[in-house]
């Protein structure tokens, strides 16, 4: 096996990790603040609201992201009447997918972190004098992130490796690439290099989270 050729089989797949860190990016950016809207509807007083939320964290971890992936990419387009207006490119079908089931399990993540903080915090808010405004974003919401911040970052990762996912709905990424070197060379040299290049996605995004976990240990 030359360098040549593990060259020439790697330039393709960094090109589909492109299209994985873009996704992951979109996702990421989108379903952590989705996520964190859906936890304040689901602690709603409102019972409608809660129960919508609710509804929505369950079927949405309840489902196979594949499925629901497919249901956007092709089973949308089939619904009566409203089909024809919900046809979207498989790359945007995806990250809509990725956003919409991330964001329950970021929901759920926020809520944890909601249920550590003690109830006497809102009362020694309450004596101080603060608002309710102000409890929630000076006191409330900086332990929240940083009770739910590990979990965050192991969904993360999760996140990282479900990109995957893509080859299902014929968007060309990583593992699309060395699948297509793998029927083509007989070999599993790709595989491997795919696993290396996850792995290093993965690692860098370890280092992050870690990092910012000292930095919130010690504020």
């Amino acid at each position: 096996m030359s360098v040549e050729y593990i060259l020439n089989i790697t330039k393709p797949m960094v090109e589909g990790a492109q299209m994985t860190i873009l996704l992951f990016l979109i996702a990421i950016v989108l379903s952590i603040p989705l996520g964190f809207v859906i936890t304040l509807m689901a602690k709603s007083s409102f019972k409608a609201v809660a129960w919508l939320a609710q509804t929505y964290i369950y079927v949405m971890r309840g489902t196979p992201l594949l499925l629901q992936l497919l249901f956007i990419c092709f089973g949308l387009p089939l619904l009566p009447g409203v089909g024809d207006y919900l046809v979207f490119d498989r790359f945007v079908a995806a990250c809509i997918g990725f956003v919409l089931n991330y964001a329950a399990y970021f929901a759920e993540i926020f809520r944890g972190g909601l249920l550590a903080i003690d109830k006497g915090q809102y009362e020694a808010a309450q004596v101080l004098g603060f608002s309710k405004w102000q409890t929630t974003s000076r006191i409330i919401l900086p332990q929240m992130f940083r009770v739910a911040l590990p979990a965050v970052s192991n969904e993360s990762i999760t996140l990282v490796k479900d990109t995957a996912l893509l080859y299902a709905v014929a968007v060309p990424e990583l593992l699309h690439y060395a699948e297509t070197a793998v029927n083509r060379d007989f070999t599993i040299v790709p595989f491997f290099i795919a696993g290396i290049i996850y792995l290093l996605m993965t690692l860098l995004l370890t280092v992050l989270f870690k990092w910012l976990e000292r930095r919130f240990k010690f504020e």
